[in-house]
């Protein structure tokens, strides 16, 4: 019998595992899912579309043969002329005149393009031309910016759980150390502790009548009888709920007899991890020095790794890029000449904007609390002093 319940066992966990993962994993399957169906959908519209040479690119064209006409043999007399005329020539030309729209937008073109909407980055280097790809771009940011900032949600309770109880294990050590220290050299009286923790809980082992509560708990009759009423009431709700664990217990054992009821919990569950989104974000409390440090370490990781295949950047402009797409501000001034390498960093830009979207959370909390203390001084300023008239 041990030998086959221990697989029955491993099976459930199992299964607890797959529904606990489930709502996060279906998150992230339907991001994964929805850019891929963009990068479809913009490298065929926008890729095969038709370049039409416009007016504009022929007086481009008329103008550079009328510079490159007057040049005389001397071209030290009219070298800055020339340069001035050609830079203000060529900030008139635009991009589409000189470049195949299929090799722009590619698989992995169009795929950057889809993260680059939905992350709210938008460079400005790649975007839609053709009416009807304007008005798929803005219908496709309208449903994936929402589904972006779930994910960003959901991804951010687990690591705000991470953080926070990385700090609270730091504190506890630290705490730790400094007990030992302070009580290295003397003997700390654990005894009386443990009797006033003993003394401070009410524990109710059996079935008890309000007298005898009452006369075992002597504290409660100096009380008013309001309060005596509601640590009564409090105690036996204490004990009732201590003696109907076992039957409780009996009763979860016949789900598992029952497939049908034990599929129906099991959904209940799912549903109620979906509740939770976004309840850990609102509990985590950890300072914003860390916070600045974790993202200055994070952002310095990929700032040392992208110069790699990026050869243009250095660390501080990679850095500086880094910073800006995580942000998501996205000025789109540092232009990437692989971005099918940058795709598989994708992973780590979604983790970056959750902790910069931590970061902003918390500086957000804390400049809320700051004018509530703000607001709660003037008013304790501007509030009137009380007179005492003699009786």
């Amino acid at each position: 019998m041990a030998s086959t319940s221990q697989p029955l066992r491993g099976k459930r966990a199992c299964k607890k595992i797959f529904w606990a993962v489930f709502p996060h994993g279906c998150f992230i399957l339907s991001l994964v899912i929805y850019a891929f169906l963009g990068a479809l959908m913009f490298s065929h519209i926008e890729g095969n579309r038709k370049v039409n040479l416009s007016e504009e690119y022929r007086k481009f064209l008329q103008n550079l043969w009328y510079i490159s006409r007057n040049l005389s043999d001397n071209m030290t007399e009219n070298e800055e002329i020339f340069k001035e005329k050609i830079h203000a020539l060529l900030n008139t030309a635009e991009r589409d005149w000189f470049v195949n729209p299929k090799d722009i937008w590619t698989f992995f073109g169009s795929l950057f393009f889809c993260c680059t909407v939905f992350t709210t980055v938008g460079y400005g280097n790649t975007y839609p031309v053709t009416r009807i790809g304007k008005y798929l771009c803005m219908l496709y940011a309208l449903f994936g910016i929402p589904l972006m900032f779930l994910v960003l949600t959901d991804m951010g309770d687990i690591l705000a759980t991470v953080l926070s109880k990385s700090y609270n294990e730091f504190r506890k050590l630290q705490s730790k150390i400094l007990a030992s220290k302070l009580c290295s050299g003397s003997t700390c009286n654990k005894g009386d502790e443990l009797k006033s923790r003993a003394q401070s809980k009410v524990v109710i082992n059996e079935p008890l009548t309000i007298m005898e509560v009452l006369k075992s708990q002597p504290g409660i009759k100096r009380k008013p009888i309001k309060y005596r009423n509601a640590e009564i009431f409090e105690m036996l709700i204490a004990r009732e709920n201590e003696h109907t664990e076992p039957a409780r217990n009996k009763s979860i054992e016949r789900w598992s007899s029952c497939p049908e009821l034990t599929r129906g919990k099991t959904m209940s569950r799912v549903i109620k991890n979906f509740d939770k989104i976004g309840k850990q974000l609102e509990k985590l409390d950890v300072p914003i020095p860390l916070m600045v440090l974790v993202i200055f370490v994070y952002i310095s990781c990929a700032a040392a790794i992208l110069p790699n295949w990026e050869t243009r950047l250095d660390f501080q402009e990679a850095f500086y890029f880094c910073f800006i797409t995580l942000t998501t501000i996205g000025f789109g001034d540092t232009q990437l000449e692989h971005p099918k390498f940058f795709l598989f960093f994708s992973l780590y830009i979604i983790i970056g904007m959750e902790i910069v979207f931590i970061a902003f959370k918390l500086g957000q909390d804390r400049l809320i609390g700051l004018y509530k203390k703000v607001i709660s001084f003037c008013g304790e300023k501007k509030m009137p002093s009380k007179k005492v008239y003699p009786k």
